[in-house]
């Protein structure tokens, strides 16, 4: 290995690799960085097993092409601490091969590699193509669904780890769920070769998202291989294992015919909930709703024994049709409240046992906001 690289864009690929590093599998290789030179280009790749990420930059090559692997969290710290200078050498040194020497400006650091053989083989982009989305869209979309899943470390149920997409009718329904909260996004593909569904890791998908934000790309076009999904933008290839698992039955949780409207400024609404939270009971975080059809303002409280009790009037965009007392998770109201931009929400609702729908409601929905369903179930006081 012999080949120079203009500084920004061998550390703008080390970056984009460092996404995927397996930097706490008990397996060594994974914490490594593969580089792998065919002609005037390297290519670098980095893996977890649950995700991947693959992009290309140019080089001057000055030798045969060679495959290195080099410690992946070693080489983002020096990429993110390099000296002044528009070009990055680096070349195998002499002897067996086991170091790279890298050098930019008056920095030289000699690398210890891995073993090569030992890297697991990173599927190539494959031909069965699913289609093409916003990437604007799509970050919307996972933002506004990822936070209602469970990490991996909460639950043995796979499927309450994921955020489930839809893809079909010119669109791409975004799904995630904790089995008390459900959160649905709906937006526009901009092409649909095929029809499908996959279900992947939230965490992995907030990687992803993290990599799409890097290269600026307007849109990235999605592909479907064996247990796994691709998504391609830019020249970076970003892969992420599906889960095999199957997802919820999310349209029978949707309630169709919750009747009763309460619609709030969603800013009030969310600063009230932020304080009346504090007085919440630690072990349900429950706050409690009190609306009349007689009085355009609902009444929201908590108490517990240790903190004390809270209460606040919310004013309402008209007069409920029916009286209500329901109560729910405090945080679960909030995280929804916090991701939305539209003026006004309406809180639809049926019973005190039933779950409650939330979606964005008036003259001032947000474009930001449109597709987007928030389902989530009552708490049960005792007493």
């Amino acid at each position: 290995m012999d080949f120079v690289s203009m500084k920004d864009e061998l550390v703008f690929g080390v970056k984009l690799a460092s996404y995927a590093l397996g930097t706490r599998s008990s397996m060594p290789i994974l914490s490594g960085l593969k580089m792998e030179i065919s002609g005037a280009s390297l290519r670098l790749y980095a893996t977890d097993l649950e995700r991947s990420v693959h992009c290309e930059i140019p080089i001057e090559n000055k030798a045969e092409d060679e495959a290195v692997v080099l410690n992946g969290a070693v080489l983002s710290q020096i990429a993110n601490h390099l000296p002044q200078d528009d070009r990055i050498t680096m070349k195998t040194g002499e002897g067996d091969g086991t170091l790279v020497k890298l050098r930019c400006g008056e920095a030289l650091f000699d690398l210890p590699t891995l073993p090569v053989e030992d890297y697991p083989e990173i599927a190539p982009l494959p031909d069965e193509r699913v289609g093409k989305v916003s990437v604007e869209k799509f970050h919307r979309g996972l933002e506004q669904t990822a936070f209602a899943s469970l990490k991996v470390n909460e639950t043995t149920r796979l499927s309450l780890t994921g955020v489930n997409i839809v893809v079909g009718k010119g669109e791409m329904k975004m799904i995630a769920t904790n089995g008390y909260r459900l959160a649905v996004k709906t937006l526009p593909m901009e092409e649909i070769v095929e029809e499908n569904e996959f279900l992947i890791e939230a965490g992995v998908l907030s990687d992803l998202d993290r990599v799409l934000s890097q290269i600026n790309a307007p849109s990235v076009d999605i592909y479907r291989g064996d247990g796994q999904i691709f998504f391609h933008a830019s020249g970076v290839t970003f892969t992420a294992k599906t889960i095999a698992e199957e997802f919820p039955d999310f349209d029978r949780v949707i309630p169709k015919d919750n009747s009763i409207d309460l619609t709030f400024n969603r800013q009030a609404l969310l600063a009230s909930l932020q304080r009346i939270e504090i007085t919440a009971a630690e072990e349900s975080g429950a706050v409690t709703f009190r609306v009349t059809n007689e009085e355009s303002a609902a009444r929201i409280n908590s108490s517990s024994k240790d903190k004390g009790e809270a209460e606040e009037r919310v004013r309402l965009a008209k007069v409920p049709s029916d009286a209500i007392e329901i109560s729910f998770k405090a945080e679960y109201l909030i995280d929804a409240l916090k991701r939305m931009d539209s003026e006004q929400i309406a809180i639809w609702l049926a019973t005190s046992e039933k779950a409650g729908l939330i979606e964005p409601t008036g003259d001032g929905i947000s474009p930001q906001d449109e597709g987007f369903l928030y389902v989530c179930m009552p708490v049960r006081l005792g007493g």
